[in-house]
C-alpha cells in the first residue's frame, strides 16, 4: 500500500497531515469521549445477531425502549416493596407501611409518591441471586450471569466474567441513528470505593464497539451541557465544517488511507463524533433547560433526579435503552449510597428514600402524560437487597436471597405481584425469578426472542437469554 506522503499531492502534505491530527486529537474538537468513542475497531461480520421469527406471545415487542433505574448499594425490600409490619421490631425496622392506589399491595412509608402509582407497575418480592457482595451480584443483575465465584467483592471485567451488559446487548442488537447510540449509561459508572469499576458494564466478549455509552454529566447544573458533545468556542462553525469535508474526502476519495487511519483510531469515531455535533435531533435531546421549570422541579432539582428527565427526553428522541445510575452524593454521610450497613434508618429517611421517591414518581407520572409510558419499559432495580435483622450499627447489611424490584409500563400487568418471601423477607416462599429471568423479560418486551443469538469476537455464538421470560406479570 502506498504511504500516506505518496497517496496525497505534495502541495497539501503538510496541511493535510495537520487536520488529520487534529482530527485523530478528538480533544481539538472537545471530544474527549474516552469512554463514548475510545474503542477497538469495526465489528466484525460475525458479531451481527441471529434473530428468529417474532413471538405472539403477550408483552413480546410491547417496548420501543427501556428505562433502567439503577439504585447503587442495595434498595432494601423492607422499607420499599416488601413491608413486613408483623414481623418483631429487629426486623419490621423503625418504619411502618402504607396503603398503595392499589388495594391489597402496601408499601414503604417512604415512598407516598410510588404509592401513588402502583397501579402502574408489577413488583418481584422474591428476586434471588445468592450473591453477597456488590460488585459481583451487580454484575449478575447487568447481564443476567451469575458472576465465577459468587459474592467477590471488588472484581473487575476480566475472564471468565466478561458477559455484556443490557446496553451492549441493545448496541448489538439495534443500529444507533440520527446521531445517537441505541444504549447510553448516565450520568456517572458504577464503582466500589476507590473507584474499583464493575464488571457487566461494558459489551465484554461482543468488543468493545458495542459499548454502550457512559456520559459523565450532572444535568442539575444551571449550566448544564454535554462536555463530549459541545462544541468548544474556538472551534467556529466554518473550521468545524471544513474538517468534516476533510473527513468525507479522506474516506470516500481516499479509501487507502484507512488503515492509517484505523491506526490513528479517528476514522469511524471522529465520523460518529462529528455525527454528534452537526446532529441537531441528537444535541438537542440533551438540552433539558428546554423543559418547564415545574417539571424539572417535579423531578427533584439533584443529579439523579434530572438525570432521570434527561432519560425521558433520550427515549423520546429514539434511544433504546437508557441507564440511570444513583451515584455517591458526597455532602452526606456514607456518601450517599444505598449501601446502608450504619445509621439504615436515619439515611433513608433524611435523603435515600425521599430523593428517588420524588424522581420515580415524577418519571411515571412525566411517561404517563407523554404518551411514552406504554411504550417505555421501567425498570426499578439494585443490585440486591438488605438482610432482614438489623445489626449493631443501626443498619442493615447485603443479602442476595431475597429482594424485591419493580417494572412498569410497556407489556406489564398492572397493579400486580409476583412471588412471595417468607414472613422475615429473608427467602422466597413462591414466585423467584433470577437475574436472567428478568434479562430475558426485559428483551422479549423489546421484541428479541429468547433463540435470539449473539456472536462473540471469535465468531463463537452464544444465547441472548439464559433465563425464562416472567410471563405472569406480562400483559
Amino acid at each position: 500500500m502506498r504511504s500516506l506522503s505518496n497517496a496525497l499531492n505534495p502541495a497539501h502534505r503538510l496541511q493535510t497531515r495537520r487536520n488529520l491530527l487534529q482530527i485523530g486529537r478528538l480533544g481539538a474538537l472537545g471530544l474527549s469521549l474516552p469512554n463514548l468513542l475510545a474503542t477497538r475497531t469495526t465489528a466484525a461480520s460475525s458479531s451481527l445477531p441471529s434473530i428468529p421469527p417474532t413471538d405472539q406471545s403477550p408483552g413480546f415487542g410491547s417496548a420501543k425502549s427501556v428505562i433502567l433505574v439503577w439504585l447503587t448499594g442495595g434498595p432494601p425490600q423492607h422499607e420499599t416493596w416488601d413491608p413486613k409490619p408483623f414481623a418483631p421490631a429487629e426486623i419490621r425496622g423503625e418504619f411502618n407501611s402504607i396503603e398503595s392506589v392499589v388495594p391489597g399491595l402496601r408499601v414503604g412509608e417512604l415512598m407516598p409518591g410510588l404509592a401513588m402509582h402502583t397501579d402502574k407497575l408489577s413488583v418481584l418480592r422474591a428476586v434471588v441471586t445468592k450473591d453477597q457482595a456488590h460488585s459481583s451480584s451487580g454484575y449478575q443483575m447487568l447481564t443476567g450471569v451469575p458472576h465465577q465465584p459468587l459474592s467477590q467483592e471488588n472484581v473487575v471485567s476480566k475472564a471468565p466474567n466478561l458477559s455484556p451488559s443490557h446496553g451492549a446487548i441493545m448496541r448489538a442488537l439495534q443500529a444507533d441513528r440520527d446521531g445517537l447510540p441505541s444504549a447510553i449509561t448516565l450520568p456517572r459508572h458504577i464503582a466500589n470505593d476507590g473507584e474499583i469499576l464493575w464488571p457487566g458494564q461494558t459489551a465484554g466478549v461482543l468488543g468493545r464497539q458495542f459499548d454502550p455509552w457512559l456520559i459523565t454529566c450532572d444535568p442539575s447544573q444551571a449550566d448544564f451541557q454535554v462536555p463530549d458533545l459541545a462544541l468548544p468556542a474556538e472551534i467556529s462553525g466554518d473550521r468545524f465544517s471544513s474538517r468534516r469535508r476533510l473527513l468525507a474526502t479522506l474516506n470516500d476519495g481516499h479509501p487507502q488511507l484507512e488503515p492509517a487511519a484505523a491506526k490513528g483510531q479517528f476514522s469511524h469515531h471522529a465520523r460518529q463524533a462529528f455525527d454528534l455535533l452537526a446532529g441537531r435531533a441528537a444535541r438537542r435531546a440533551f438540552e433539558i433547560n428546554e423543559e418547564p421549570d415545574q417539571l424539572r422541579d417535579q423531578y427533584g432539582r439533584n443529579r439523579f433526579g434530572q438525570s432521570l428527565l434527561l432519560a425521558r427526553r433520550l427515549v423520546q428522541a429514539g434511544v433504546s435503552l437508557v441507564q440511570v445510575n444513583w451515584t455517591k452524593i458526597e455532602e452526606v454521610k456514607n456518601n450517599g449510597s444505598w449501601d446502608t450497613h450504619n445509621n439504615h434508618f436515619g439515611d433513608l429517611k433524611g435523603f435515600l428514600m425521599p430523593r428517588m421517591d420524588r424522581a420515580c414518581s415524577a418519571l411515571l407520572e412525566d411517561l404517563q402524560q407523554t404518551g411514552l409510558l406504554d411504550e417505555t419499559l421501567v425498570v426499578w432495580i439494585g443490585e440486591f437487597g438488605h438482610t432482614p435483622k438489623i445489626n449493631g450499627n443501626a443498619g442493615r447489611d447485603h443479602w442476595g436471597n431475597c429482594f424485591s424490584i419493580a417494572l412498569g409500563g410497556a407489556g406489564m400487568r398492572r397493579g400486580f405481584v409476583h412471588g412471595e418471601s417468607d414472613g422475615h423477607a429473608a427467602f422466597p416462599l413462591s414466585g423467584a425469578v433470577t437475574a436472567a429471568d428478568i434479562t430475558a423479560t426485559i428483551f422479549h418486551c423489546l421484541g428479541f426472542a429468547p433463540e435470539t443469538l449473539l456472536y462473540d469476537q471469535t465468531g463463537r455464538p452464544f444465547p441472548l437469554i439464559r433465563g425464562e421470560v416472567i410471563r405472569e406479570i406480562l400483559a
